[in-house]
């Protein structure tokens, strides 16, 4: 790394992300093949309405695909993690865009047998590649440099954030100037062209495979049998801290090779020039903070994504719900952007609780809005702190999980977040009938406000206790 990109002085750039070789062709592949999702839900569902005639039947069918994709996630990415990214991201592409392609040509013109509509729907999202956990693994193969790998989570965060505002819209396009079908066709080539794109890359060639072999796992991580401690972790074996806040990674010279973790002893230094983490098997529970708060945040989001309606509604104007979402986008981007673009002294644990309690009291302010001007603006606030949660997650998983286990890491993360947003949504559908509009803000927050529970004792009481005079 240069000089300009390391020094504590001035924080490496989002620019500096992309210089990185073969950055660009790897991100690039993986966000066209991510634009697929962006597109497919809304052409499915205009898809199976009109060859079922029937909302109830093609929301079932959605229903079935959304279970698909995100609870066989972590199974799709330990098969990655077990056997490499070339033999199995193809094959997951190739089965996903024949079954979206095959669900294209069957309904192009009704009259399909609802079952058929049934099976190739559900064998495409069991089989959808997780290019997202793909891609923030091979983040981590290309920056070695942490400070630049917070960019990268960030950055790659507020991406995704994108394409799933801007999917949709080019689904309805293609809804009007062909038909819904064309829009599940279009996302099966898009899947195909982005993964295949992504396993011919100087980047996947080079490194092969993800499976370490050797046991070794990341900075920062316990060693299961003994409670060592790799570099920026706490030293009382059960209260780690993260590799970001403890380490040499920020507020410190990037590239030195002693953390401040508690005088911790530094790891050896791989061959690519990271830590190499000692022991910690893949059971020792370091990642459950990320997933729980990110399940919290789901939770929150996908409550919110429904209350942001109703409220539309009541305020007779259901239409201006679109501006509240795009609100909620355009703060969730911004929020992301500024939050990569800095450097944090504080560890990752006790950052991303305090950025779900963030987000959850902005939402409680949000269901005291008089109208929907105010609610917009409540909203964008609130999601100022969405794709920082999620990036300090993801950034959580990869620098707790063994290298055997890194894709899964992350999809396990993403599942949560994902299943928790069906879940509010669900949760809060039953609650709008009987319970005041406010109330329901309420307890939609509460889940993130539980977030600060998840803080380990020993980096809280780091934070709050202030030092002793010397």
């Amino acid at each position: 790394m240069s000089s300009s990109m390391s020094s504590p002085s001035r924080p490496p750039s989002y620019l500096a992300v992309l210089r990185t070789p073969h950055a660009c062709r790897v991100f690039g592949a993986a966000l066209i093949g991510r634009l697929s999702y962006g597109i497919v839900f809304l052409s499915l569902i205009l898809t199976l309405t009109d060859a079922t005639g029937s909302y109830g039947v093609a929301g079932a069918v959605m229903a079935l695909f959304g279970l698909a994709i995100s609870l066989l996630s972590p199974l799709r990415a330990g098969l990655i993690d077990r056997y490499g990214i070339r033999r199995t991201l193809p094959l997951m592409a190739a089965v996903y865009a024949l079954s979206l392609t095959c669900l294209a040509v069957a309904t192009w013109r009704p009259g399909t047998p609802g079952m058929w509509l049934v099976v190739l729907t559900v064998a495409a999202g069991a089989c959808a590649p997780p290019l997202g956990p793909v891609m923030r693994a091979l983040w981590s193969e290309l920056l070695p440099d942490r400070s630049l790998l917070q960019r990268a989570y960030s950055l790659d965060t507020v991406a995704e954030e994108l394409l799933f505002v801007t999917g949709p819209l080019l689904a309805g396009l293609l809804a009007v100037l062909a038909v819904p079908a064309a829009g599940v066709a279009a996302s099966a080539a898009l899947v195909l062209v982005g993964t295949l794109a992504l396993v011919s890359s100087p980047t996947v060639r080079a490194t092969g495979s993800f499976p370490a072999g050797d046991g070794a796992v990341g900075e920062g991580s316990l060693r299961a049998d003994d409670g060592a401690v790799g570099e920026g972790a706490s030293r009382t074996g059960d209260d780690p801290g993260d590799g970001w806040g403890g380490g040499p990674y920020e507020g410190a010279d990037v590239g030195t090779d002693v953390g401040r973790g508690g005088g911790a002893d530094p790891a050896p230094v791989s061959s690519r020039g990271r830590r190499t983490r000692k022991a910690a098997g893949p059971g020792s529970g370091l990642i459950i903070q990320p997933v729980l708060v990110s399940g919290g945040v789901g939770l929150c989001l996908g409550a919110l994504g429904l209350l942001m309606v109703v409220f539309a509604e009541r305020q007779h104007q259901p239409a201006a719900v679109a501006w509240v979402e795009a609100a909620l986008s355009a703060g969730s981007a911004l929020g992301g952007l500024a939050y990569g673009a800095r450097s944090w002294r504080a560890p990752g644990q006790v950052r991303l609780p305090l950025l779900a309690v963030a987000l959850g009291l902005a939402l409680v302010v949000a269901g005291l809005s008089p109208d929907l001007y105010v609610l917009a603006v409540t909203v964008g606030v609130a999601g100022l702190f969405v794709a920082p949660a999620l990036t300090t997650a993801y950034l959580l998983a990869d620098e707790f999980a063994v290298p055997e286990n890194r894709v899964r890491a992350s999809a396990w993360v993403n599942t949560a977040f994902n299943t928790g947003a069906s879940a509010g949504t669900a949760a809060v559908g039953m609650l709008v009938e009987s319970l005041p509009l406010t109330l329901c803000f309420v307890i939609a927050a509460v889940p993130p406000l539980l977030s600060a529970a998840t803080t380990p004792r020993r980096l809280r009481r780091r934070v709050t206790t202030p030092p002793l005079e010397r």
